[in-house]
């Protein structure tokens, strides 16, 4: 693929952002009958902490060409909205990195010593694999320097790994078949149980229902990163050509969908494309991310050709509308 490292990274974030705001729409109660029908709900749809937090990691590639942790760091805390369902550990930690709190000491100390294995850096590193793609031991790297600002424990930096080499390899490899990718990512996960379930989600490629799949895998119910990423690379790896198919087959497992939905888009989007008539309901994103709009003739590893970002209107920020903030604050 020779796509820039920009545009690569840049259809990951918005496929992010759509898999995050659609699949939040199903924590409202009035839209999760839609599910069962994969009817989506009217719009707009605004996205989460996902998306905020990936927009920052986005930020940060595009104004140092890496990972630079204090400034990643400072744009976490900097752009931290409570209302977008962020997690107490992880929102107290932004807080009190605002008022000048140091994030190493911060993120090492959470849980007792033991540092966070929630999914919250696997959920918003897939653009960084996509940026870093032409280069997978760098990608490995980089995401572990981007999971450590909040996420210190094994599990929670292998999930990050796993995501992020997922990206990379789903935007590269033209000629990619289900096993072959998840082999191509297991290649790059440290010993974890978070490696383990890529080896259980290998053996579940002939099951094609995401319910079953799930009860082995997990669906992110637990907010783990070994809960929540082999079933999002299983759901990957069987619709590797087809991002609504994937989006559907992620969000019918239930469990933290907003966040499953947002690796899964985050990893296929720079490959395959997003659907342009489901972008156009996505909340706009922020301003200061400065992220650009989709080139309407990317180049994709895959079958298709993503197609243009229509920016969609910014909604009104009602924090008291829907069910997903009560329903999100999860152990991330």
């Amino acid at each position: 693929m020779s796509v820039d490292p920009l545009t690569r990274a840049t259809a990951s974030l918005h496929g992010l952002a759509l898999g995050d705001a659609l699949g939040s729409q199903f924590f409202v109660p009035a839209h999760r009958p839609l599910l069962g029908s994969r009817t989506p709900p009217p719009g707009p749809w605004q996205w989460t902490d996902d998306t905020e937090m990936a927009c920052s990691i986005h930020r940060v590639l595009t104004d140092h060409g890496r990972i630079d942790q204090d400034a990643l760091a400072a744009s976490f805390a900097a752009h931290h909205d409570f209302d977008r369902g962020y997690g107490p550990a992880t929102g107290r930690m932004l807080r009190l990195i605002r008022e000048g709190g140091d994030w190493r000491t911060l993120a090492a100390d959470l849980f007792d010593g033991s540092g966070s294995w929630g999914n919250g850096a696997a959920m918003r590193v897939a653009p960084l694999g996509a940026w870093f793609a032409d280069d997978l031991p760098q990608t490995v790297r980089q995401a572990e320097l981007s999971a450590r600002v909040t996420h210190t424990h094994p599990e929670a930096v292998a999930g990050a790994i796993a995501v992020a080499v997922a990206a990379a390899v789903a935007a590269t490899h033209a000629d990619l078949s289900p096993g072959r990718f998840l082999d191509l990512v297991a290649e790059h996960v440290p010993p974890s149980m978070v490696a383990d379930g890529i080896g259980e989600a290998r053996l579940l490629l002939t099951v094609g229902d995401p319910l079953l799949a799930a009860r082995v895998l997990g669906n992110g119910r637990n907010v783990t990163a070994h809960d929540t990423v082999p079933f999002t690379l299983w759901a990957a790896a069987r619709h590797l050509g087809d991002f609504t198919r994937a989006f559907w087959t992620t969000a019918a497992a239930g469990g933290d969908v907003d966040t499953t939905c947002a690796i899964v888009g985050g990893i296929l989007a720079a490959r395959i494309g997003i659907p342009d008539h489901w972008m156009r309901m996505v909340e706009a994103l922020p301003a200061w991310a400065e992220a650009p709009g989709l080139a309407p003739d990317v180049p994709a590893a895959g079958r298709a050709t993503p197609s243009r970002r229509t920016a969609a209107p910014t909604p009104s920020r009602d924090p008291g509308s829907g069910g997903h903030a009560a329903e999100h604050r999860h152990r991330r």
